[in-house]
């Protein structure tokens, strides 16, 4: 945008704009394109990003960590990223048997239980259109009434469950929570199938826990 964009956008005069720009300049978190043309967002901005993706990380770890020790079980922090869940951390399980994601892997909305989380955190037309894209691209088809309503259960139990739908042998509980921009992220536990129906209440009632813990950190940090 130029200058002149700016100050109609926000009603200022042109004099203040500039005044306001050459700040943000000296800092980086804008620059003038090609030739001094129009500003564009500068540099700083994505340090600014990393350095807050970074910092739910560290929020988090302790949480995780704490989960981890309570159920045994390991216990993820993942961002909705776009189309998918983005895997930010991990704090591995103390069984000989257990699950492990790679940090900065990418899984799928409507088959996970982070993801599940997530989507029943966003209002019904953006759930809606983020499953059907996903379907479309993996070209299946999914009962969007019932999924719909999958979502209206979370809502009100406020946990996401994955019985083996989106790796066999894997079940999973979860909830999303919103950070300080509004970005919306989950803490998850995967456990194998094999001893999840033993372990789930204990995993169901450390999750609540957790909840409320981040949901009460991130008030207060506001």
């Amino acid at each position: 945008m130029s200058l002149g964009q700016i100050a109609e956008a926000v009603s200022l005069p042109r004099s203040t704009v500039q005044r306001i720009v050459g700040a943000l300049q000296k800092e980086r978190l804008v620059i003038s394109g090609a030739n001094g043309g129009k500003l564009r967002l500068g540099p700083e901005l994505s340090a600014l990003a990393e350095a807050a993706r970074y910092n739910i990380v560290e929020c988090c770890r302790l949480h995780l960590t704490e989960l981890s020790q309570a159920t045994g079980e390991t216990a993820d922090l993942s961002v909705l990223r776009g189309p998918a869940m983005i895997f930010l951390d991990q704090v591995p399980g103390t069984h000989r048997l257990r699950t492990v994601s790679s940090v900065g892997e990418a899984f799928p909305l409507t088959t996970t239980a982070n993801g599940l989380a997530c989507l029943a955190r966003l209002d019904d037309d953006m759930a809606r259109d983020l499953a059907l894209t996903e379907w479309n691209r993996q070209r299946i088809e999914r009962d969007l009434p019932g999924f719909m309503a999958t979502l209206a259960a979370i809502r009100e139990t406020g946990l996401a469950y994955d019985l083996d739908e989106h790796t066999r042998g894997i079940s999973a509980v979860g909830f999303a929570f919103r950070d300080w921009s509004g970005d919306l992220h989950s803490i998850s536990v995967p456990v194998p199938s094999t001893r999840f129906k033993e372990i789930r209440p204990k995993v169901e009632a450390t999750l609540r826990l957790t909840a409320k813990h981040v949901e009460r950190m991130m008030e207060q940090s506001l």
